[in-house]
């Protein structure tokens, strides 16, 4: 089941932000994040907020159904426009994700970046994702995305070999996440990503090289790829307690990680972030990069977080709960917590690093500087930007991100 909320203090029945939220918001960009909480099936190593047709039935009626979500989250888009104000900021970027978004009529899609531009307007080069799982779209459904404003569309391919797919549950049939690379760009997508995931019980260094390869022939301008994590209370992580299948060692996920970043070079595809390639800089997904960059969004939807000005809220997860507290004239928010300079500081270590421009040394404090150092003389880090001021990964330092991070933060 989805993952627990973390703990903060209460949100205003208004969602109100303190006046400090939006000081200098001028200079940020904005972005939005639609979530849409609904599966066909929950694959069995997900943990993401999502709900089934079972999952919801009897625990929330009629205000939990996928039939009027639309309209319930538009509530939310018209509520953050009371909350921001007279802010006049257009949205920079919008990403719909899940879940699978593409459970819901195109239509209603459209409906709700309508709103977003009804409410805020958009940015001229505004950055529209949807995400889609291959079995859930057609010819027809892309156009109608593109026609309303979609601009950008990123499939879950995971693997490109059935027994691999079994084991993650994953529903979609191998080729098909490669023809809706086709059928995107014929409906005038101009940029697609297929996600990838490595390390999974069963799958062969060979089978990782064919999914890589599956997903560069099908002409994407993104590729993500993550490592398998088996977080517990999932189906994945049951069936390996049991013993029913293994546990992918970190070695492992190494040596995928080497071959992805080697097969994906030399396809033309330049890292940018640590699980992301792209084949250009108007490739990559603006959208993540304002996570990355501490920027201000508004995720609309259960249990969606949100970041504005240094503050960080997050709603209520269950469909039913989120309904009705718009319905009642309420925020959706579940709790929220205001970031101190330090916390800042911190997670613009935590997330610069992973990019390939890194993180200025400025950031670190002496301790952190002298692990910066010692990283350096390790090859985990990069001379050349070093000298400019700047910690950058090495590919060995991307294989130990997570303890280079911990390093340079103190």
């Amino acid at each position: 089941m989805p993952s627990a909320l973390p703990d903060g203090e209460p949100v205003p029945d208004d969602g109100s932000l303190p006046a400090s939220a939006l000081a200098g918001s001028a200079d940020r960009p904005l972005g939005f994040y639609l979530h849409v909480p609904y599966c066909a099936t929950r694959c069995g190593y997900c943990d993401f907020n999502t709900y089934t047709a079972t999952e919801l039935r009897g625990s929330g009626g009629v205000l939990a159904s996928r039939d009027n979500y639309a309209d319930t989250l538009i509530d939310e888009i018209r509520l953050a426009r009371k909350v921001l104000g007279d802010d006049p900021r257009p949205v920079r970027t919008v990403f719909v994700g899940g879940g699978t978004p593409t459970l819901l009529a195109a239509g209603d899609l459209v409906r709700m970046l309508a709103a977003i531009r009804d409410e805020f307007g958009l940015a001229a080069d505004a950055e529209v994702t949807t995400e889609a799982n291959p079995e859930s779209v057609d010819p027809a459904y892309l156009a109608a995305l593109r026609e309303g404003g979609f601009n950008r569309v990123s499939f879950g391919m995971q693997s490109a070999k059935q027994h691999v797919l079994k084991v993650l549950d994953r529903t979609h049939t191998p080729g098909r996440p490669e023809a809706c690379v086709a059928e995107a760009r014929a409906a005038g997508f101009s940029h697609v990503n297929l996600d990838l995931i490595y390390g999974t019980p069963g799958e062969s260094d060979d089978d990782w090289r064919a999914s890589l390869e599956a997903a560069i022939g099908a002409g994407p301008d993104h590729v993500s790829a993550y490592a398998l994590i088996v977080e517990e209370g999932t189906q994945l992580a049951r069936r390996i307690r049991r013993g029913e299948v293994p546990m992918t060692d970190d070695d492992v996920h190494a040596d995928r990680y080497l071959i992805a970043d080697s097969v994906l070079a030399e396809a033309g595809f330049d890292w940018y972030e640590v699980s992301n390639w792209a084949t250009s800089a108007a490739g990559r997904c603006l959208h993540n990069e304002l996570y990355w960059r501490g920027a201000d969004w508004w995720g609309a939807g259960p249990g969606a977080h949100s970041h504005v000005g240094g503050v960080r809220w997050w709603n209520v997860k269950h469909p039913g709960a989120y309904a009705a507290a718009l319905a009642s004239g309420r925020s959706p928010g579940a709790g929220r917590e205001l970031l101190a300079e330090e916390d800042r500081r911190v997670e613009r270590i935590l997330l610069e690093l992973r990019l390939r421009e890194g993180a200025p040394l400025s950031l670190l404090h002496e301790e952190g500087l002298a692990a910066s150092r010692r990283a350096l003389a390790e090859g985990l880090l990069e001379a050349g930007p070093y000298g400019e001021g700047r910690a950058v990964l090495t590919l060995r330092g991307r294989l130990l991100a997570d303890a280079v991070v911990r390093d340079l933060v103190d």
